[in-house]
C-alpha cells in the first residue's frame, strides 16, 4: 500500500509541468546529538552524511503558481566503520510535503528533502559534516 501512495505521488510530481533542477535542500538529523544539517546535494554527486552516502538522481520542483512541492529521486547508501562495502538503505522517490510517505528506516539518520533549486553560478555546493 505505501508503495502505490509513493507510486501516485511521484506519478502527480511528474504529471504537472515540474522544473528539474539542479541542487537538492536536503535535512539530516544525527538521532544521538539532535543535531541538524542542511545538506545541499547536487544531482548526480555524491555526499556524505555520517555513515550515509547521498546520491541525488533528480530534483523536481512545481512552478509558483502550482500548489508547491518538491520531490528528489534519492539513492542513499551506508559504509560502517570497518566495512569495505556500502549497504543499501534506500532508493525512490522523497517529498518536502510528506516525508513520512518514503522515510529511510536508519537508527541513528533520518533524511529528508526540503527544496530544490539551481545552483548559483560560482557557488559551489555546501557539504555536511
Amino acid at each position: 500500500m505505501r508503495f502505490l501512495v509513493c507510486l501516485a505521488g511521484a506519478a502527480l510530481i511528474l504529471a504537472t509541468p515540474a522544473a528539474a533542477k539542479t541542487v537538492a535542500i536536503l535535512q539530516g538529523l544525527d538521532k544521538i546529538t539532535a543535531r541538524i544539517s542542511r545538506i545541499e546535494a547536487p544531482v548526480d554527486s555524491p555526499v556524505r552524511f555520517g555513515t550515509l552516502t547521498i546520491l541525488v538522481r533528480a530534483c523536481h520542483k512545481r512552478p509558483p503558481e502550482e500548489p508547491p512541492e518538491s520531490a528528489a529521486f534519492l539513492e542513499i547508501e551506508e559504509m560502517r566503520p570497518g566495512d569495505t562495502a556500502t549497504r543499501p538503505l534506500f532508493s525512490g522517490w522523497m517529498f518536502a510535503s510528506s516525508p513520512a510517505l518514503s522515510a529511510i528506516e536508519h537508527p541513528v539518520y533520518d533524511i529528508g528533502v526540503l527544496d530544490c533549486v539551481e545552483n548559483p553560478e560560482g557557488e559551489g555546493p555546501q557539504k555536511a559534516e
